[in-house]
């Protein structure tokens, strides 16, 4: 992805912001560099740690 930014005077006097997704991102200023992350919330009773027991006996 290329992408070409021209800076211009920016003032931002007052912002409210009433939710942002899960994929969103809010930047207001300048940015030299912006690190994307990702992390996955899962509760420790739903894991599955072996040993796994198959479904169908084999035939």
């Amino acid at each position: 992805m290329n992408l070409q930014v021209i800076n211009r005077d920016l003032n931002v006097r007052n912002m409210r912001v009433s939710g942002v997704a899960s994929s969103s991102m809010i930047l207001v200023g300048d940015a030299n560099t912006i690190q994307l992350a990702s992390t996955f919330d899962t509760p420790p009773e739903s894991l599955i740690i072996g040993p796994f027991v198959p479904i169908a006996p084999k035939g």
